[in-house]
């Protein structure tokens, strides 16, 4: 969806609430990350739950981030919590206008992280990476057990079930 398109007022966030993500989205352009990705977590996310301004900010980010070469953790990670959200049948569906940017956000995400992830060591990236390619594979607890815990709080969970 264009910047200029009415709708973005109109949109609601992880609140449930209207919330407009240009603004942080702008400043993710510009180079005010921190600030950004703060706003951009607190405003998509909330709890579980999602909303169309969630799915309209997916194909931005990963835009932006491909456009300045910021691809870290952050897009990875916040596209995998959206897209665990969608699909956990409590949060609207995509509306039709979004669809396509949402799903050709995905195909690139998956695309940037596959060549990433060759080169990635800082663990938070790499998981990050891993939860993307477990979701577009259809494999949604891998993704989550990927973005939720750490190393050894997955090596604490499996010893639990030894």
């Amino acid at each position: 969806m264009d910047f200029d398109d009415i709708r973005w007022t109109r949109l609601l966030g992880g609140y449930k609430v209207p919330y407009d993500p240009r603004g942080a989205l702008r400043r993710l352009e510009n180079g005010d990350v921190e600030d950004a990705w703060q706003e951009l977590w607190e405003e998509l996310h909330h709890q579980g739950d999602v909303g169309e301004a969630s799915y309209a900010a997916v194909p931005h980010i990963v835009r932006i981030c491909e456009a300045r070469g910021l691809l870290d953790w952050n897009a990875y990670a916040l596209a995998v919590i959206i897209e665990e959200a969608r699909l956990d049948g409590r949060n609207p569906e995509i509306p039709a206008y979004l669809k396509q940017g949402y799903d050709t956000a995905w195909q690139t995400l998956l695309k940037i992280g596959i060549r990433q992830l060759e080169e990635a060591e800082e663990p938070t990236l790499v998981c990050s990476i891993i939860g993307v390619i477990a979701f577009w594979k259809k494999q949604p607890t891998l993704g989550r057990l990927a973005i939720a815990f750490t190393e050894d709080e997955r090596v604490e969970l499996l010893e639990k079930i030894r």
